[in-house]
Formats: structure tokens, C-alpha cells, sequence
């Protein structure tokens, strides 16, 4: 009967930062960055500033709704682990239909948005990705099987095919090698950090890589993924879509993540990564 209530009422402790703090910000700025690259490069010349700046926030509101619902599914996940304890919903600072509600006013703002302002292609895209997230990886994915991340990840990818279809309205060959980059850079990123709270995965009975297949496997797969996530990032320069300095900067960036990936592996120091 508590529970049922405190679906309903409203915490009076909630303000305007714990809704910010369901949006992920930190994630969702990152995201846009890729957006905003897609954008740049799928026009030769300077792109429509209005509607990429339209786009943005389309896809950014849609964006914070996924981490939304993501808060909402997981706030009792989230109340077991250190690292998420501390959020609006696992602390009673917002219920679990509050973000709900949040999620989808945030959804339907930035769907419309993208719809009727910016282009019809980009909106459906981005509600492809939305359901990725929110629905197929975090309430099945995620408890289904140590792959999540690999097959969920796709979801996550999708930011610099948004702005490259806010643009031009067109899926091309050049914005999927985009995709592929972002969809190869994400499990070596998130298994470091699964190895890392390895033990707060395990008590949360989720199954990650490092619970399921021990830490060794895991680093075998970083390493691997880490090789994919270079060949991923040389496509750009071998189709004619990025230059010499572009090829330089990711040369640069591939040495460091192989040094890390041969530094995880010197050590048993999970937070190595």
C-alpha cells in the first residue's frame, strides 16, 4: 500500500536537479558531440545552423528520455551498487512514475521537434534508437545475457546517423562507417568499467562479462574489440571521407587505447583501464 502511494505522490525534497540528473546529461552531451560530427561531415559546405540546432535538441530531449526510462527500469538495480545508489529514484527523490512521465513528455517534445522541424527519417531513426535503449537493452538485454552491451550498443551508435540524416534526410554508406565506429569503441569501454564493479554487477545478479566468463576472457575481449574499434576507425580515411589529419588523429588515439589494452593486461588492477 506505501509503495503503491509513493508511486503516485510526489517526493517534496524533488527539485530541478534530480530531473536533470535522470536526463544523464554528462552521457547525453557526449552523444550530441556525435551528433554534431555527423552533421559536419555529411555537408561539404557549412551546414543549416536552424536545423542543427533543432536537431540537437530533438535528439538530446530523446536522448535524456532514454536515460530516463533506463533510471526508472533499473532504480532497484541501481539501489544495490555503489555507483548508482545515489540517484534521484533509488534515494526517493523522484518516483519511478514521475520519470516515467518525465520520459515520455521529454520523448514526444524531441520526436516532434525532429518530425515536424527538422525531417521525418531522422525522427523515426531516433525513435529506432530510443526503443533500443530503453526497451530491447535495458529491460531484456541487460539481465538476458553477457553480450548485452554488444548487442545493445548499436542503440548507443546510432547519434552520428542522426545528424547525418538531419541534413540530408538520406541513410548513406559514409554515416553507417559512423555507426560502426561508435558501435566498436563501445564494449572495450564499458567492460573496463563492468571489471572494475565487477562485484557489484554480480550481487546485482546481472550478468556481465566478468561475472559470467571471469575476468581473463574479459580482457581477451577489450583486446579484441579494441583491434576492431582500429579497423573501424580507418574506413573513414580509406573511403575518401577524412583526410590526412583525420588519419593522423586516430593513429594517435588507436596507440594509446592498445597501450591501455596492453597495460590491462600486465595487471590484475581492475581500475587499470
Amino acid at each position: 500500500m506505501e509503495e503503491s502511494i509513493g508511486l503516485i505522490s510526489a517526493p517534496p525534497k524533488a527539485n530541478w536537479k534530480d530531473y536533470l540528473a535522470l536526463c544523464k546529461p554528462k552521457v547525453v552531451l557526449l552523444m550530441l558531440l556525435t551528433v554534431f560530427v555527423g552533421a559536419f561531415i555529411a555537408t561539404p559546405a557549412w551546414p543549416d545552423l536552424m536545423k542543427l540546432n533543432l536537431a540537437l535538441l530533438g535528439i538530446g530531449a530523446c536522448a535524456a528520455s532514454g536515460a530516463a526510462i533506463n533510471h526508472m527500469i533499473d532504480h532497484r538495480l541501481d539501489a544495490k551498487m555503489a555507483r548508482t545508489k545515489h540517484r534521484p529514484i533509488p534515494q526517493g527523490l523522484v518516483t519511478p512514475l514521475q520519470g516515467l512521465m518525465f520520459a515520455l513528455i521529454l520523448a514526444s517534445l524531441g520526436l516532434s521537434l525532429l518530425w515536424y522541424r527538422v525531417n521525418p527519417t531522422t525522427a523515426w531513426l531516433t525513435l529506432s534508437s530510443l526503443i533500443g535503449y530503453a526497451v530491447i537493452y535495458t529491460l531484456f538485454l541487460k539481465r538476458a545475457t553477457p553480450q548485452n552491451i554488444t548487442i545493445g550498443g548499436l542503440a548507443g551508435a546510432m547519434p552520428p546517423l542522426l545528424g547525418w540524416t538531419a541534413m540530408t534526410g538520406q541513410i548513406e554508406p559514409n554515416a553507417l562507417l559512423l555507426v560502426l565506429i561508435i558501435f566498436a569503441w563501445t564494449p572495450p569501454h564499458f567492460w573496463a568499467l563492468a571489471l572494475h564493479r565487477k562485484d557489484e554487477y554480480k550481487q546485482a545478479n546481472i550478468p556481465m562479462l566478468p561475472v559470467t566468463h571471469g575476468e581473463h576472457y574479459t580482457r581477451v575481449h577489450i583486446g579484441l574489440y579494441s583491434l576492431l574499434l582500429f579497423a573501424a576507425t580507418l574506413m573513414p580515411f580509406v573511403s575518401g571521407m577524412c583526410g590526412l589529419v583525420y588519419l593522423t588523429g586516430v593513429l594517435l588515439l588507436n596507440s594509446r587505447q592498445l597501450w591501455m589494452v596492453k597495460q590491462l593486461f600486465k595487471t590484475t588492477d581492475t581500475q587499470a583501464p
